[in-house]
């Protein structure tokens, strides 16, 4: 409520309360404690924002090179045969948007029976990369991979 309005609520005679004191002061001890309140509230988020910074965010430190790449799952063996099955098919497209969104609607209403040739190819995929992750850990742990090697593997 504006001041203005305030005021005229206040110039305006009141008929007494039976409590005795004005509904106009009652009124403007609600706006007021209104208005704290609010104040309140954004006296309390100010000091939550983050402050603004030229600095520039730093990049995620570079992985080591001999380390072993995780496999795809098996929707992304599939994908590679639906992509080659279906450019055969509908050479006209090429946009990869369309692919994927054909390629996913079939994977959903494909049964677990025509799925499985794609999730045993994921699963020895991914226990080999088990195996080479193992081997990796053991390497860098005995410190046979340094910091500063290089990344060639022709550097002998």
């Amino acid at each position: 409520m504006t001041k203005r309005a305030l005021n005229s609520l206040l110039s305006q005679p009141s008929s007494p309360s039976p409590s005795g004191g004005s509904s106009a002061r009652n009124l403007e001890l609600a706006v007021n404690s209104s208005e704290d309140a609010r104040r309140s509230t954004r006296l309390r988020l100010q000091p939550l924002r983050k402050p603004k910074t030229s600095q520039k965010k730093k990049k995620p430190a570079k992985l080591h090179s001999k380390m072993p790449k995780k496999p795809p799952t098996a929707f992304f063996y599939f994908l590679e045969d639906f992509r080659k099955q279906y450019k055969e098919q509908n050479p006209e497209v090429k946009s990869m948007r369309e692919i994927g969104k054909t390629c996913g609607e079939k994977w959903k209403t494909m049964t677990y029976e025509e799925k499985v040739k794609y999730y045993d190819i994921a699963t020895v995929k991914r226990e080999e990369f088990h195996r080479s992750m193992t081997e990796y850990t053991k390497r860098m742990e005995s410190g046979e991979y340094d910091e500063s090697e290089t990344n060639s593997d022709f550097s002998e």
